[in-house]
């Protein structure tokens, strides 16, 4: 029994229904700031594919150096075009997670999902890619800026 009970004075104090919804929007607006938006969820995503896309690109202009072709030089400029654009994406990109403080940690994978784990303004959450998803949606984008730099010499 607490010192309460029995006590009249308290069971006259209401809430009104006003102050409990003014009260649960406050809670609710001060919680929804934390968690990322659709926006930055696609931020993240693209900081964790850009990585990728740049090692793969660097691979291929590494095997394009081994082989011995008449257009070796245009292939391993066009290449390093295409990382250079991808390098000014991804630091584009980090700088403006880090304005809006997000963190990505680190990765690891379970079975074919790829998780990295990333801090939102304290709200901390994971974010799962399947490889396959990664692997289509990496083409795609590849697929653009090689559309973009082909477009850029096509201008020439």
């Amino acid at each position: 029994m607490s010192k309460l009970d029995g006590n009249e004075r308290w069971k006259s104090k209401m809430l009104l229904t006003e102050h409990q919804e003014q009260y649960e929007q406050r809670n609710d607006s001060k919680t929804s700031r934390k968690q990322p938006t659709e926006e930055e969820l696609t931020m993240i995503r693209d900081y964790v594919l850009l990585p990728h896309m740049l090692s793969m690109v660097q691979k291929s202009i590494d095997d394009i150096g081994h082989h011995s072709n008449l257009l070796k030089q245009l292939y391993v400029m066009a290449g390093q075009a295409v990382m250079n654009k991808i390098s000014e994406d991804l630091y584009g990109l980090r700088r403006e997670l880090s304005r809006r403080n997000i963190k990505i940690i680190n990765d690891e994978q379970v079975d074919l999902i790829v998780y990295h784990r990333f801090i939102c303004r304290g709200y901390e959450d994971r974010f799962g890619m399947v490889r396959d998803v990664m692997r289509s949606e990496i083409g795609i984008r590849l697929a653009k800026y090689v559309k973009e730099i082909a477009g850029k010499l096509a201008a020439k």
